[in-house]
Order: structure tokens, then C-alpha cells, then sequence
């Protein structure tokens, strides 16, 4: 489903800032993976996964999702087929509309659009029908504003809305690093949940090693821009902490915020 080879990025290239954030990487996602990402401070996780969403651009190397090449793609050619939750859950929303139009862009992502503003009841049934998903009271509130709801309560419509119309790849950057650890817990269950209901293939970068063990079939751990372990099914069913603080010891290279985690 999706594919990168030969990856490589570097920031402020010949200056003494250059930062060298992906080294040639090779990556190859087949459909329903579920692949949660580990790595230290600077690791290049993040880069890799805005690498993918089209944020930015590779020096190096290829992208390619179901078979097409995204590769120089802008962003927003690239939204209409992927999902994403950002680490702030302030990014996902627009504050000042409604939960029910904000559910209705998520709706109409990758569609042609008129200029009438309509939503239908039909439509309005089915928005409560996924909010009630979600099992915070928000599919009795459609016409309140998103900016009224918790910084939990939006990130799980933030989930909703990036699977509301399948995405080829649901790209998950630390999406309950803002959270409090139950408001965490139960994002992360309605994760699995869609991510296990549609079958979707997912990118899910982390720092706290429990949860990329709970989570997913497949792991993988970067060091400075680079995949140095990659595990996936029973071996990675086999993982505990100790054997992933064991790898990062290797480099010398764990940070408090993955211990802490």
C-alpha cells in the first residue's frame, strides 16, 4: 500500500545547522498494516511522516501509495487520500464551526464541490450515528462549536474525521501526547477500534514503548534518520520494554520521555 526507497532528508543543507533527518530509507507498507513507530528525540519519525503527508519534500528517493507516485505530490493532492491526527489536538478542527460541519468537510474530502452549504438530515443521522461511536455524549451536540469541546473530545473527532471516508493510509503523529493518560487510554482504543473495523493501514509514531508494543503488528525503531530494527507478528507479540530499552542502549540513546512513557 504504500512504499519508500531510497529516502533521504536533510535540513538547511551546508549550513552549520545542517541536520541529516533521513539517511536512505526503505520502507515498504502492505495493505492492513497497522506499524507503530519508536525512535529518540530527533530520530526522524516525525520527518519521515511528513515526508509521506507531503509536508515536506524528499532530497532523495521515492513515495509511493497503492501503486501511484507521490513523489514531488503537493499536500493537498495528497489529503485526498490520507488521514491524519496531528499531536495537537488544536490542528484537526476548525474551532469555530460545528461539530456537524466540521464532520461534513471530512465528508466531502477529496470530492467536487458546489458553492450551496447543505446538510442533509440524512447525513445528520449518520454523524450522530458515528459520534455515538465515540461514546462521549457528542452525537447529541452537532451544532455546538468544536472550539467548546475538551482537548480529548476533539481528538477523538479529529479520528472520526480522518476516517470518515477510508484513507489509503491513516498517519497518526503522537496524537495522545497531549492527553492525559485516561483521555489517552480511550483514544487509543477507538484507534485500534477503527483502525480494525475498516482494515485501514496505518502509521502510528509514539513515544511510549507500551503502547507501540500494545498496538499494531508491526514495529519499527529509528536512530538518527535511519530504521535500525523492524519486527513484525509473533516476534513482535514476544517484545517487552526491557528488550526495547535493551536496543536503544545499543546507541546510548534513550531519552527520558521514552523511559517516563
Amino acid at each position: 500500500m504504500l512504499k519508500l526507497f531510497n529516502v533521504s532528508k536533510t535540513f538547511n543543507p551546508g549550513t552549520v545547522t545542517e541536520k541529516k533527518a533521513l539517511r536512505g530509507i526503505n520502507l515498504e507498507l502492505e495493505d492492513g498494516d497497522f506499524v507503530t513507530v519508536i525512535g529518540g528525540n530527533g530520530a526522524g519519525k516525525s520527518t519521515l511522516l511528513n515526508l509521506i503527508a507531503g509536508v515536506h519534500y524528499t532530497d532523495t528517493g521515492s513515495i509511493f501509495l497503492d501503486g501511484m507516485d507521490l513523489t514531488g505530490k503537493p499536500e493537498y493532492f495528497r489529503a485526498k487520500y490520507l488521514g491524519r491526527v496531528f499531536q495537537d489536538p488544536m490542528l484537526g478542527t476548525a474551532a469555530n464551526m460545528e461539530i456537524q460541519e466540521n464532520l461534513a468537510m471530512a465528508m466531502r474530502r477529496g470530492k467536487k464541490r458546489g458553492l450551496a452549504w447543505h446538510i442533509q438530515n440524512s447525513e445528520k443521522e449518520l454523524y450522530r450515528e458515528k459520534l455515538a461511536l465515540l461514546d462521549l455524549g457528542l452525537e447529541n451536540r452537532l451544532t455546538a462549536k468544536v472550539g467548546l469541546l475538551s482537548g480529548g473530545q476533539r481528538q477523538a473527532l479529529t479520528l472520526l474525521m480522518s476516517t470518515l471516508q477510508k484513507p489509503k493510509v491513516l498517519l497518526l503523529d503522537e496524537h495522545t501526547a497531549a492527553l492525559d493518560p485516561k483521555t489517552a487510554k480511550k483514544v487509543l482504543e477507538l484507534t485500534e477500534e477503527f483502525v480494525q473495523k475498516d482494515h485501514l493501514t496505518t502509521f502510528m509514531v509514539t513515544h511510549n514503548m507500551k503502547d507501540a508494543l500494545r498496538y499494531g503488528n508491526r514495529l519499527i525503531m529509528m536512530m538518527e534518520g535511519q530504521i535500525v530494527f523492524d519486527v513484525r507478528g509473533e516476534e513482535k507479540k514476544k517484545l517487552t520494554v526491557e528488550d526495547l530499552l535493551a536496543k536503544f542502549n545499543t546507541t546510548g540513546e534513550v531519552s527520558d520521555k521514552l523511559v517516563l512513557g
